[in-house]
């Protein structure tokens, strides 16, 4: 009887070796750019409560969660996204933090959900929040850190745009003009520019709606700068909201961002928890799912049982970066390399490990033969792992403490001590 070959779960990766050396050059650039902004790491458990999803979204969440109960008949889920998670550990030491704090993790998140180009059941994200200020500039904070993010993966200026609207925004003009159930709307205008004019006007007109508040709702969210929403907006609360977005700009202005971050009303974010301003980023021309999102989200903790503590963030996911990257050859090898294999004309396997030791001891990757074979073989290893160095432990022609090698990189040979071979290496 044939035993069936196991096969991978659908939505989820595999990371060979090649792959993983790409995944962590994203993790890396992340946590680098992170950690120049001054933001600290934190992680949390791989699942939490279900009510902790549930309280936050309502029970319709449950269909897009790996969810399930334990032994002790408690009901699981597996994390979908990490708000919550740290809005449950600001909630748990919200008198012991130290405020404002700045945070972020890399967490591997879940949804179930159909699997496509650029979503899949099972990812990564980079998040990054700012807790305990209502301030404008930490809006500008985390802007200005996803655009130096993707300008350090090599993205220029003119690949990708930071799109920004305004929930307080919307909010006031939704008033302004009479809709009945605000609440009803967001989901609707969230899909305004995915389902086409007619499905959008019929959606809205089942959310309460009339034919007119259609028209100006539709108007106010084409509307391309601050001058045209200026003369839109009447009530002081929409003024005032309109001019955090100028002040946010113009801090981004200052420090070189201007050319990347842009008004885009059509914007909502579908989440009830946000309550300010929200930004999507996408590739220049719209041609991939967001690259990132996120926002202002001030009432989440005293939603989940807390004390009421303002916060921003957003996400980043891996697989379109990846994909964004990979179509603009920004990637970097996925081959290995390792600074120097140690070979044996002898196979002299205690003296390949005593030398191997000794250069990794000056902080360099080693690799060298793990059964005897023939120095052809040998070399064969050497460049299929990408070494720069061969250092012969038995060349003939070097004096006691130094060795022959060969630098792969140009095929010369020298003969030196690990000092000098150390020093060939960074030539």
């Amino acid at each position: 009887m044939s035993i069936a070959i196991p096969q991978l779960p659908k939505g989820t990766r595999d990371f060979y070796p090649e792959a993983e050396r790409i995944q962590n050059y994203i993790f890396d650039t992340w946590r680098k750019v992170a950690e120049s902004f001054a933001y600290e790491e934190y992680e949390g458990p791989m699942f939490e409560h279900l009510e902790l999803y549930t309280g936050k979204s309502g029970e319709e969440i449950v269909s897009q969660l790996y969810n399930f109960k334990d032994k002790g008949d408690r009901e699981i889920a597996l994390r979908p996204e990490m708000t919550p998670t740290l809005a449950r550990l600001v909630i748990q030491k919200a008198r012991e933090l130290k405020k404002p704090f700045k945070w972020f993790s890399m967490p591997r998140l879940f949804r179930y959900e159909k699997a496509q180009k650029g979503r899949l059941r099972e990812f990564f994200q980079l998040n990054m929040d700012i807790i305990g200020t209502e301030s404008i500039y930490a809006e500008a904070d985390l802007l200005a850190s996803i655009a130096t993010m993707l300008r350090k993966f090599g993205l220029k200026d003119s690949d990708f745009a930071i799109g920004v609207s305004s929930r307080k925004l919307l909010a006031t003009y939704l008033e302004e003009i009479g809709a009945p159930n605000p609440a009803l709307v967001y989901p609707v205008l969230d899909r305004r520019l995915k389902i086409g004019p007619e499905a959008f006007a019929k959606a809205l007109t089942e959310a309460g709606l009339s034919e007119a508040q259609i028209k100006q709702l539709d108007d106010f969210m084409s509307c391309k700068s601050i001058e045209e929403v200026r003369a839109a907006v009447k009530s002081e609360n929409a003024t005032a909201a309109l001019k955090e977005i100028e002040d946010l700009f113009a801090t981004l202005a200052a420090a070189g961002f201007s050319e990347c971050v842009n008004l885009d009303l059509s914007i909502v974010r579908g989440l009830a928890y946000y309550t300010g301003i929200v930004f999507e980023v996408f590739d220049k021309g719209k041609s991939m799912r967001a690259i990132a999102g996120g926002g202002r989200y001030d009432s989440l903790t005293e939603k989940l049982g807390g004390d009421r503590i303002p916060g921003v963030g957003f996400g980043m996911g891996d697989v379109v970066l990846a994909d964004l990257l990979r179509e603009r050859g920004l990637l970097p090898s996925p081959k290995q390399h390792v600074d120097f294999y140690i070979a044996s004309f002898t196979n002299d396997m205690k003296k390949i490990f005593e030398t191997a030791q000794v250069f990794r001891a000056n902080g360099n990757s080693v690799s060298h033969p793990l059964a005897t074979m023939k120095m052809g073989k040998q070399l064969e290893q050497a460049n299929y792992q990408g070494a720069s160095i061969v250092v012969y432990v038995d060349g003939d022609k070097a004096a006691a403490g130094q060795f022959e090698y060969k630098d792969l990189r140009d095929g010369t040979m020298h003969v030196g001590d690990v000092a000098a071979i150390v020093e060939q290496l960074k030539a």
